[in-house]
Order: structure tokens, then C-alpha cells, then sequence
């Protein structure tokens, strides 16, 4: 039965005003651990208490991984355009605290507004961007629908689209269609996820490649890192962010490796699951030590361990430094996998598991490079994490990894470029620069 646009747009703004409630009460559980969930909430409707200045550049980060990958394309828009002033959105605590180190004096940051029609027209009608940057797979109907209306255009940057989801999407065309459609320009990872939005109804879609490849890990936690390897007597394996249905087997394979085990870094991927998993390596009668009971070095009985609970963020860099190899959390549990190309950049070789989805190209890139290996269970990548740790491989295979991060680079370039030229067309990118509405 083939369902009228207007129609699916209004059922399903209706169904999110009858879910305001639950959403916000969603939040405010959230904010048990994360306080900053319980805060700005006027922004989740499309207010704003603040200055604004009109004309921004806005660009939308919904959560931590997309916030690091935005960096890249932050620092090339300031390149290419120095006194850009930026209007950052998120969804996530952690994507909020993360946008935080890219804010300059004339920058504005925000909670996206929640997807009905009258928190984006708010929004819209306060903020008035240039022009909309919404990151990776960031299509909200009614957010869409309203900037368009409101001539303000949008880009999808470093646009993916796995085939599952371009399954799942199309149950929802007569709501997703429209909305794919009213993007100016998708600048896509690969050739695949071009073909796949532009089979979901976007257009026009270029191949730009990935940002992630051009986001530099900061060289003062690499060098920490490293320091902290140099001081242990013991190779290290990390387990990086690691998913609910991950750790269990983890933790049980890892206490059936024959003594003396390596030292298990592990770091869940959600801050509030630390104590949860905390309790799960007690439960294995392993010792654990926390990264946050310590500052810049680990304290001297550290080195005796069993486990180091990596309960800090924004130090992934430093985790992946003082590592000898890694297990990609994600892709274990058919969740799609992470981001690895973090792990590359930072010389550190990967073993993944099954479900890579989330990243396919880059972890076919990466198996083809010798920068990673497939293991087909969390069993088997915790024995072959035991015997590479053992050989002498992980010099060449480190190399390796960095070879591939450097070869894939330059997409920020090129997605800046194509951002600004689509902002010298907007009609608001003509406001005087320094136009502010209180």
C-alpha cells in the first residue's frame, strides 16, 4: 500500500509529541550518571537562553565518535575559512563534552532539538545557519523538512549507510524518502554507501572518503601511553569499547589463559556501564585496577594487576599507545563494530570479530593491509591476542597499521571544501559577521 508523505510526516509527529514525556523522563534517568543530560533542556525543545549570532556554519555531531571525526573537518573549514564561526549540536553527553575542545570565542554549542515541528522551527528561526553540516547518518524528517523550507541547506558529511539499514529504512520510505531527498549534497565514505543512499532516495551523493582517517591522535596521550608500556614487565592487550554482551566472554576466556597472562586493558564503550563491568571482572576473581584511581602514571603496584578497567574518556589514544595489540569492541556482538581506524593511526594492530558492518570498507582496507585480523569468536581473538603478545610480529604489524591511516587521508579537504561552497550560496551567509540577536 503506498502511504502519502504528508501523511507519514504527520503521524509520525504526532506519535513524538505523544513520546515527549517518556523522552525527557528518559533523560532525566540518564542523568543519574551523566548530569549533563538534566541540563539546557529548553535547548531539546528549540530554545536558546544565550547570545545568538545568525549566519553560523551548524554542524551536527549526535555522539562521541562523530564528534572526533567532526574535529578533522572543523580544523580544514578554519583552514580554508579562518574566522568561521560554528554553531555545534549533539544528542550525547559524551558528544557534547567532546565538542567542547572544538568551541572558539565566537562559537555557539546546543543540544540538537527534539524532532518535532515546532522545536525545529524554533530552532531554525532563533540560530538561522548558512547552512546545516549533519554528520554520518543524522536523517531527522521533520529537521529536514524545515530547514529546507526555511532555504537553509544541508549536508550529510562522511555519509554511511550500511545495507541493513537501507533495509530497515525502506519499511519507512514514504517517511525516510522525503527526507533523504531534501539534502543538498551527501558526501559519502565509499562508492557502496553512495550507492546504497542513493538507492534510500538522496541525491546528489559524491565519494569523499572517510574523516576518521584525517583525525590525528594527540601526540602528549601517545607519548603517555607508550611510557606506561615501557614500564610494565608485561605485554598489554586492550579490549576497546566494548559493548554489553561483550565483557562476560571476554573476562571468561581471558581467566582460562594459562599463567602468566598478559595485562587485560579493558574499556567499555558507555562511562555508564564502568561499575557494571567493575563487577563483572570481581565476579571472575580477577584484580582489577581503575584508570580514574590514578593521574599521570599508574602507581607502582600497578604492573600486578589482572585487569585495567579504562573507566576515563577521551584518552582512547592513550589506551591504544600502551597497548601491544587490540580487540575491537562491536564487532564481537553483532553490533557493526567501532571505529578502527583510531587504532591504526595510533600503531596499533587490531583483531576483529564477525560484525564489522558499521565500518566494511575500512576493516576489508585494514585485513588487506596486514594492519588487522579476523578471529571468528571473542574465544578465539583472546588466545590469538595471547600468542601474538608472545611472538615477534607486533613491530612489523604496528607499522603496518600506521602505513594504512596515512594512506586513506585528505577527506576533510575535499568535504570542507564542498561545505563551503555550498555555504557561499546560502542567502544567510550574507549576515553582517558580527550580527547578534539576544
Amino acid at each position: 500500500m503506498r502511504v502519502n508523505p504528508a501523511a507519514a510526516r504527520a503521524a509520525y509527529s504526532w506519535l513524538l509529541r505523544l513520546a515527549l514525556p517518556l523522552y525527557f523522563a528518559r533523560l532525566w534517568w540518564r542523568g543519574r550518571r551523566e548530569p549533563l543530560y538534566r541540563q539546557h533542556w529548553g535547548e531539546r525543545l528549540g530554545a536558546f537562553s544565550g547570545p545568538v549570532r545568525t549566519g553560523r556554519l551548524w554542524l551536527h555531531a549526535v555522539s562521541l565518535g562523530e564528534t572526533q571525526a567532526a574535529a578533522a573537518l572543523v580544523q580544514a573549514l578554519r583552514e580554508q575559512q579562518p574566522g568561521l564561526a560554528l554553531l555545534l549540536t549533539h544528542g550525547t553527553a559524551t558528544g557534547r563534552e567532546a565538542g567542547r575542545a572544538l568551541l572558539r570565542e565566537d562559537d555557539a554549542q546546543a543540544w540538537l532539538p527534539y524532532d518535532t515541528p515546532g522545536a525545529v522551527r524554533r530552532f531554525l528561526r532563533t540560530h538561522r545557519p548558512a547552512v546545516g553540516v549533519l554528520m554520518e547518518t543524522e536523517v531527522w524528517p521533520n529537521l529536514l523538512h524545515a530547514a529546507r523550507a526555511a532555504g537553509v541547506p544541508t549536508v550529510l558529511a562522511n555519509a554511511r549507510l550500511s545495507a541493513r539499514s537501507l533495509v530497515k529504512g525502506e519499511r519507512l520510505a514514504a517517511l525516510m524518502r522525503p527526507a533523504a531527498a531534501s539534502i543538498a549534497r551527501v558526501l559519502a565514505q565509499t562508492e557502496a554507501d553512495a550507492q546504497r543512499l542513493r538507492a534510500a532516495g538522496a541525491g546528489p551523493v559524491e565519494v569523499m572518503g572517510n574523516l576518521k582517517y584525517d583525525v590525528a591522535p594527540p601526540p602528549d596521550l601517545l607519548a603517555r601511553g607508550r611510557q606506561w608500556r615501557e614500564a610494565l614487565a608485561r605485554p598489554v592487550v586492550l579490549a576497546a569499547s566494548t559493548r554489553e554482551g561483550e565483557e562476560e566472554p571476554l573476562l571468561r576466556a581471558w581467566s582460562g589463559l594459562p599463567l602468566p597472562r598478559p595485562l587485560l586493558l579493558l574499556v567499555p564503550r558507555h562511562p555508564q556501564r564502568f561499575d557494571e563491568v567493575a563487577t563483572m571482572i570481581a565476579g571472575c576473581g580477577l584484580v582489577a585496577l581503575r584508570r580514574s584511581a590514578w593521574g599521570e602514571a599508574p602507581p607502582a603496584h600497578a604492573g600486578q594487576a589482572d585487569v585495567w578497567l579504562g573507566d576515563t574518556m577521551g584518552e582512547m589514544p592513550l589506551y591504544y599507545a600502551a597497548a601491544d595489540v587490540a580487540l575491537l569492541g562491536g564487532s564481537f556482538a553483532p553490533l557493526g563494530g567501532h571505529n578502527l581506524i583510531e587504532a591504526a593511526a595510533c600503531g596499533c594492530p587490531l583483531l576483529l570479530g564477525p560484525h564489522t558492518f558499521n565500518f566494511a570498507q575500512a576493516a576489508e582496507l585494514s585485513l588487506a593491509a596486514g594492519a588487522a585480523e579476523r578471529l571468528p569468536g571473542i574465544e578465539a581473538a583472546v588466545r590469538r591476542a595471547a600468542e601474538l603478545v608472545r611472538g615477534s610480529e607486533l613491530a612489523a604489524g604496528s607499522a603496518r597499521a600506521q602505513a594504512f591511516a596515512a594512506q586513506h587521508r585528505g577527506a576533510a579537504t575535499r568535504m570542507a571544501q564542498a561545505v563551503l561552497a555550498l555555504r557561499s550560496t546560502s542567502p544567510a551567509a550574507g549576515s553582517p559577521p558580527g550580527r547578534q540577536v539576544r
